[in-house]
């Protein structure tokens, strides 16, 4: 991948896929405020490059799950880094994209693919090395198929446990803010509401604390679920502010924001 001229410590040129590069940090602002077309418009020159292929198509993807559209884009550029994949890692990764795709259309509603999802996870279980960056990922996508396609909310639990491990381990952290909302979601399904709390406590201060603004509402609203009154109502005003700054984005966070219909 040719670089822009931005060095490590050592003088050695940074690849722009290295956390600590300036283009790293655009995607990261862009993608944060929900202008993922944006983001992924600047890995465009490094397309051939597998990280920067699958990182491109992850953008398009969360887009899809975000705001329900551009899923023409998102597959060709899945297709993209599936081309590109040269060993078991990045295919298992690319696989895992698929299936990550595949699960959005479903559970939008656009379109059932939940058996493609099935057997593209299946296939990036069998790349990715257990102990490996992205099996966390994986197994958190894997819960999410158990838990809103399956509705399996044991089976979602345990893959969101490892998927909580392999995050703690890896030191990914926004992964950490999802395993944690998730398993607080699963917590406040069977009426463990101090559990549930703490939970979803912990996604939102992940979240706030890294800047990550298009999750920051939706982490606001799953929170006042598992508040009494006035701190949910407090809550879901801000949830609803953060929603119309970003332009109603994610797409299905309305639906909860929705006022509760005027009692008489």
């Amino acid at each position: 991948m040719s670089d822009s001229g931005t060095t490590a410590e050592n003088g050695d040129p940074l690849d722009p896929l290295d956390p600590l590069h300036p283009l790293q940090t655009a995607v990261w602002r862009l993608r944060s405020r929900g202008c993922w077309t944006d983001a992924a418009a600047l890995l465009e020159p490094y397309g051939a490059e597998p990280g920067a292929a699958l990182q491109r198509a992850a953008l398009l993807t969360e887009r899809c799950l975000y705001t329900g559209d551009g899923w023409a884009e998102a597959e060709e550029a899945l297709r993209g880094a599936e081309a590109v994949a040269g060993d078991d890692e990045e295919r298992g990764a690319a696989a895992c994209e698929r299936g990550q795709l595949a699960y959005a259309s479903t559970l939008l509603g656009v379109r059932d693919r939940a058996d493609e999802a099935r057997s593209a996870l299946g296939r990036a279980a069998a790349l990715i090395a257990p102990a490996a960056r992205g099996r966390a990922l994986l197994d958190f996508r894997r819960g999410l198929l158990a838990e809103n396609v399956a509705d399996a909310p044991q089976a979602a639990r345990a893959a969101y446990r490892r998927a909580h491990a392999g995050a703690t381990a890896h030191g990914d952290t926004l992964l950490l803010s999802f395993t944690w909302r998730h398993l607080a979601g699963l917590a406040l399904r069977d009426g463990e509401l101090a559990e549930a709390r703490h939970g979803f406590a912990e996604s939102l201060r992940i979240r706030e604390e890294l800047g990550y603004l298009v999750g920051t509402a939706p982490a606001l609203a799953a929170l006042a679920e598992a508040e009494p009154e006035p701190e949910a109502a407090r809550l879901r005003t801000e949830a609803a502010r953060l929603f119309r700054l970003l332009g109603g984005v994610p797409t299905w966070l309305a639906t909860h924001l929705a006022p509760s219909p005027a009692t008489t």
